[in-house]
């Protein structure tokens, strides 16, 4: 026979079961029982610890998960969080050189690279006319073999013929952008906002769809103020803060 864990209290307490396994697993993350990184036995080995089913179980730890103390990544389980890499936003904006100045290691994965009539949003933010199109790029970012975020940009095909294959053989966007000649780009705006990812952004950042992501719109310009360049980033909220600089 299964006995229950002791630290939960008994049956008939008013204190739902989900809520005394979290208030368990917690105890033993703050007492340093489990640390940064540590993976959480899974949902069979703590039903059994517990005595309960695994939906129990599972309510427990998305509880955990909604408040910040573990993360679920998708087919690997679920982790003790980790304190997020800081990501300066300002008019010089550069990721690269952001996780550089933090000492970690990045790279970009490319996922997709395509020429595309532009979205109304897109062809507004880019200054385009009827009929003109863009290169859409697609990719991830990768923090200490960590995806961090899921990236869409946006350029102008008129100027920037051939920038799929250009980016392919990079991969980063000032590298891009340099081998057309523009050298320097400034942030014109961003916009931040919460929201619940897609299916294809939540499997590339290894997340729930119920697990909301920062998303950022953001334009670059040139140093004569044309713009070159529009992306939609959805961050993995659990890995990235976001500071603004007042720059901007």
């Amino acid at each position: 026979m299964t006995m229950p864990d002791p630290a939960l209290t008994p049956r008939d307490s008013a204190l739902p079961l989900w809520q005394q396994i979290e208030q368990a697993l917690l105890r033993q993350i703050r007492e340093r029982q489990l640390v940064e990184g540590d993976a959480l036995p899974s949902a069979q080995v703590l039903a059994k610890r517990f005595a309960v089913n695994r939906h129990t179980v599972r309510r427990a730890i998305e509880a955990l998960e909604e408040r910040g103390y573990v993360r679920t990544e998708t087919g690997r389980g679920s982790f003790v969080q980790e304190h997020p890499y800081h990501y300066p936003i300002s008019r010089r904006t550069r990721f690269g050189r952001a996780m550089h100045d933090l000492n970690v290691e990045s790279h970009y994965t490319l996922l997709d690279t395509r020429v595309q009539v532009p979205s109304r949003q897109v062809a507004r933010a880019l200054g385009l006319i009827a009929g003109e199109r863009v290169h859409r790029v697609v990719y991830s970012s990768q923090v200490e073999g960590r995806t961090v975020d899921h990236s869409e940009a946006y350029f102008p095909a008129t100027r920037f013929p051939g920038l799929g294959e250009v980016f392919a053989r990079t991969p980063s966007v000032t590298r891009t952008l340099a081998a057309f000649g523009v050298t320097d780009y400034l942030r014109r705006h961003t916009t931040v906002m919460a929201r619940l990812p897609d299916a294809e952004v939540a499997r590339v950042l290894g997340q729930s769809t119920r697990r909301p992501v920062l998303c950022v719109h953001s334009l670059n310009v040139d140093p004569q103020g044309q713009p070159v360049q529009f992306g939609i980033t959805s961050f993995a909220g659990d890995w990235v803060q976001l500071m603004v600089s007042s720059d901007l």
